[in-house]
């Protein structure tokens, strides 16, 4: 039986949606994003308790035609940004393929939902992903432009400005700010102790 899942975005939520299932006595045979296939069938009583187990963390279970396929469309999208080597295939053509569906259709489905259209949701999962990028220095910003496929890099920083405020340079100077503002603080703190 397949169980779909609202707000699966990483790892961690297949691990607690698996252990969640285990202590129930349901046996997952796979767990992606968004969904659980299990070997039995669920009755109502185990899929509210489930339901109230993954709820502690923000998961919850969906049965809406309209609310599986918005879980897909944002999974795909998270799919998309994650991968590693240049898309040589546009978004509205991905999901296309991976859902089976016209893309307006699912344009037009999404943005009635969750009042936000493909392309803003998925600028605002790119974003996400460069601040973390940002953050923990890996990349410089011509690769992190390239990773999340943006055609320049001045297409990016326009991007990360137009969602963040601040240009990539300004958000990574804060981020050291921040820090030193800590190790003087505790500095600070050191010095009251002697």
């Amino acid at each position: 039986m397949k169980i779909y899942i609202k707000n699966m975005a990483c790892e961690s939520c297949k691990v607690v949606v698996k252990e969640a299932l285990e202590e129930l006595n349901l046996h997952p045979v796979k767990i992606e994003l968004g969904e659980a296939v299990i070997k039995e069938e669920i009755n109502t009583e185990k899929k509210k308790k489930l339901n109230t187990i993954i709820k502690k963390v923000g998961l919850e279970i969906i049965e809406s035609k309209g609310g599986i396929l918005i879980e897909k469309i944002k999974n795909y999208c998270q799919e998309y940004i994650d991968i590693k080597k240049p898309v040589k295939i546009n978004l509205s053509d991905f999901l296309t393929e991976k859902l089976d569906l016209d893309y307006n259709y699912l344009s037009n489905a999404f943005s009635e939902v969750t009042s936000s259209t493909i392309i803003n949701y998925t600028n605002l999962l790119k974003m996400e992903k460069a601040k973390e990028m940002i953050l923990f220095e890996e990349y410089n910003f011509s690769e992190i432009a390239r990773q999340l496929n943006f055609s320049s890099l001045s297409a990016f920083s326009t991007q990360f400005k137009k969602v963040t405020g601040f240009s990539p340079t300004h958000f990574k100077n804060l981020k050291e700010k921040r820090r030193k503002a800590i190790q003087e603080l505790n500095e600070d703190l050191e010095q009251k102790n002697h």
